[in-house]
């Protein structure tokens, strides 16, 4: 069975200004939907093929960058989605405890957040990830993903150029400071912590 492009989980117009229906009409419309399409392609007919997406990137990771790439960004591009809401009431229950024991407070964690966003060389992934009961900022380049880290990942910001340069230009911090302050998903990160494993990418 082909992978397929997920739905957004809100309304084109429902993260404005911070990310406009412009932006997700290109960032999920097409470069998303260019990976799985490619990702499709490279795995049709053989062994990966109806396998779900987390196995095609721990098979296709060091052993075909291609498929690797498509794969895990297919990946990403999906957690990305759900890691952003229309509004946000912040973090609750273990979740807060283990922000306040790991940064001090959410507003240093926020502030860490767009420190690592703004100073990541590049393209790529800033996370808030969870591993042996401690959370953690952690960073990935261009198209690689903590799916497979042995880390379980709870919220991330995409920084690659097209999530941000319509609605933002050049400003990544502008872009960072929106999301960070008015668009995280803690009830998605609360989730993931409770489930204690990787998310699974749905369809």
């Amino acid at each position: 069975m082909a992978f397929t492009l997920i739905d957004l989980p809100y309304d084109s117009e429902a993260l404005a200004p911070a990310i406009s229906a412009e932006t997700l009409g290109y960032h999920h419309g097409k470069h998303h939907k260019a990976y799985i399409d490619k990702t499709n392609a490279a795995v049709e007919g053989g062994e990966l093929d109806g396998k779900p997406l987390e196995d095609v990137i721990v098979a296709a990771r060091g052993s075909n960058q291609g498929l690797f790439n498509n794969a895990a960004q297919s990946w990403n591009h999906g957690f990305y989605w759900h890691s952003l809401a229309p509004s946000t009431s912040g973090p609750s229950g273990d979740l807060a405890s283990k922000i306040d024991e790991a940064f001090g407070s959410l507003d240093e964690l926020k502030t860490k957040l767009k420190d690592r966003g703004a100073g990541h060389f590049a393209s790529g992934w800033v996370w808030l990830a969870e591993k042996g009961g401690k959370l953690s900022i952690e960073e990935t380049h261009d198209g690689d993903t903590l799916a497979d880290s042995g880390f379980n990942p709870l919220l991330t910001i995409d920084v690659w150029e097209h999530a941000y340069y319509l609605d933002h230009q050049n400003a990544r911090p502008s872009y960072l400071s929106a999301v960070v302050d008015g668009h995280l998903n803690w009830d998605f990160a609360a989730d993931n912590l409770a489930r204690g494993s990787a998310w699974a990418y749905p369809a």
